[in-house]
């Protein structure tokens, strides 16, 4: 079986946006619940808290675009320090199509986006086109 995990199995959604039959696997990556959006609504298969960024990341980001590499580099340092989740999240990813939920606003620089690249090449940071989204 292949090691490499074709990209559009890893899509990412914002949790505000209605499921679609063809997501997959649904799997929220964010800390924080979404405000405002019901267990019903978010129709998730797994919620994955300890691959989130941690709290103080997370408000150290702000989501600042101007601090997206420095958050890359940081964030990847925590994700491998749960490299039992990512390797999970890869193997999912070889079966089938995943979907990585999240809530941020800012749908290039997030976690979910940050992570995604880690799940397919090993390192953060590489942006997601909207054909890779959906």
């Amino acid at each position: 079986m292949s090691t490499k995990v074709p990209d559009d199995n890893v899509r990412l959604k914002r949790a505000y946006e209605p499921p679609a039959a063809d997501d997959g696997i649904r799997i929220l990556v964010d800390r924080l619940w979404p405000r405002a959006v019901s267990k019903q609504a978010l129709a998730l298969d797994e919620w994955m808290k300890d691959i989130a960024p941690s709290s103080e990341l997370r408000r150290w980001f702000g989501h600042d675009p101007g601090r997206w590499n420095e958050f890359c580099r940081r964030y990847a340092a925590e994700v491998h320090e749960h490299q039992d989740l990512l390797e999970e999240l890869r193997a999912r990813a070889r079966k089938g199509r995943i979907t990585l939920v999240f809530s941020a606003r800012d749908e290039r620089h997030n976690d979910a986006v940050a992570l995604r690249s880690l799940i397919l090449h090993g390192q953060a940071g590489r942006e997601t086109t909207k054909e890779q989204k959906k």
